[in-house]
């Protein structure tokens, strides 16, 4: 492959996705400062805040149904015109969240309108993932899958760096103008980037691998159907491995705006700046992580990141308690940026690894989506749901790291590397000889 045809598809992947990731991190960290004020008022702050983070969680749980309806197309008819059919959707739902009126303008329609453009997102990015994911995997060399399937999962922290980064100016306002003009901007301005990723993304062609399903007559007349019948205990094994990559990843990234503001005494820019830092970081040592695991495999590094995890669930919050912004930003960055970051980069390329190609994006998104909607957006609703149950205590938030740890590590245990696999076809071809 021309080394120019390699960079725009992994700037078109990188760029994409990480527009999805911002549009979507966006409403999680304004949820737990703004939405619970203006569009959930209530009585107790608590009440308010555990509604808004309710919205959060919500576009999780319809990720997986545009999973299936963008992955059949994507099987179909192709991984290209999948992508600008998601990132159009994304970017249109979070522009209009800038302009939706307050629920003191309109009353209970405001968060109704505000769930609904929530449920689109969560749609558009059910496909989009996927799609991304593909675009750089399927055109990568054979030696270089794991660097080629890691660049898509920078857009997940980029996105969260924009969406912090953003939203810690916009703090910088007076609070009156920030709760009723300044946090519209950067809903509005990122109809500007979509526009931008749809232009990066239209001089690319269809992926090699999809073109030899298509000229081979192998399309799967339902995706859906085919993926279930043959690969049913490959989904299964990717819904458990995508809950360890996303449960703690809405603690250290989401959860900490409000517990740090809420529960440790500080100001909002704060937990804001620390994310920013361990983002920053993550970002550049997802591609390191990606490219060591052509060396040494995917599931090493995903069973040591997440053994670390674990080990990790009660400090992190011993070092939060400490409550200086050095402490703050020191636990960010080991959670998020270090420990998170050899389990996210082999994410994808490992899914991948599992499926078939004429199923590979039905698969991965249905592996993917429904993880994500059992521990992902749901990840803040819990832990404040844990820190109200009992008394503020951090405790059942670390035993949550643990367990959603624990689920990962069990399902990771079954994934077959593809030098196993190619292994024991040569050793299969040497015993018939």
């Amino acid at each position: 492959m021309e080394k120019n045809v390699s960079k725009r598809v992994l700037v078109a992947s990188l760029v994409g996705s990480s527009i999805e990731w911002f549009d979507y991190f966006l409403y999680g960290t304004v949820a737990g400062l703004v939405f619970n004020k203006i569009f959930f008022p209530a009585e107790d702050p608590t009440v308010g805040l555990l509604l808004s983070y309710a919205s959060f969680a919500l576009a999780f749980f319809i990720r997986p149904l545009g999973g299936i309806i963008f992955s059949h197309i994507g099987d179909k008819i192709g991984r290209k015109r999948t992508l600008v059919l998601t990132l159009s959707l994304m970017g249109g739902a979070t522009a209009a969240m800038g302009l939706l009126p307050t629920y003191e303008t309109i009353g209970i329609m405001a968060p109704i309108l505000l769930i609904a453009l929530r449920l689109i997102q969560g749609i558009g990015l059910g496909g989009e993932w996927g799609g991304a994911l593909l675009l750089a995997y399927e055109y990568a060399p054979e030696n270089k899958k794991g660097l080629f399937g890691s660049i898509p999962q920078m857009g997940v922290t980029i996105g969260l760096l924009l969406g912090t980064l953003v939203m810690s100016l916009m703090t910088l306002m007076p609070d009156d103008a920030f709760m009723v003009w300044g946090w519209r901007i950067p809903f509005i301005l990122s109809a500007i980037l979509v526009i931008f990723g749809l232009w990066i993304r239209k001089g690319i062609d269809e992926t090699p691998e999809f073109k030899k399903v298509q000229e081979k007559g192998e399309v799967a007349k339902v995706p859906l159907f085919e993926t279930m019948r043959t690969h049913w205990r490959e989904v299964l094994i990717a819904i458990g491995g995508k809950v360890v990559e996303t449960a703690p990843f809405y603690i250290f990234g989401t959860f900490i705006v409000s517990y740090a503001t809420n529960n440790l005494g500080f100001d909002s820019t704060s937990p804001l700046n620390a994310v920013t830092i361990a983002t920053i970081i993550t970002t550049l040592l997802i591609p390191i992580m990606g490219r060591l695991s052509d060396n040494v495999g995917r599931r090493p590094l995903y069973i040591w990141g997440t053994l670390l995890m674990i080990a990790f669930a009660f400090p992190y919050f011993w070092i939060l308690n400490l409550k200086t912004n050095a402490s703050l930003i020191i636990a960010t960055v080991i959670g998020l940026g270090i420990i998170w970051a050899p389990i996210t980069a082999v994410l994808g390329t490992m899914f991948s690894e599992i499926f078939k190609s004429n199923v590979r994006y039905t698969g991965v998104s249905l592996g993917y989506q429904i993880g994500a909607a059992a521990a992902g957006g749901t990840a803040p609703l819990i832990a404040t749901a844990l820190l109200g149950a009992f008394n503020n205590s951090y405790v059942p938030v670390a035993i949550y790291i643990i367990f959603t740890s624990l689920i990962s590590l069990i399902s990771v245990m079954f994934v077959r590397e593809k030098k196993e696999i190619k292994s024991e076809k040569e050793d299969a071809v040497h015993v018939s000889f």
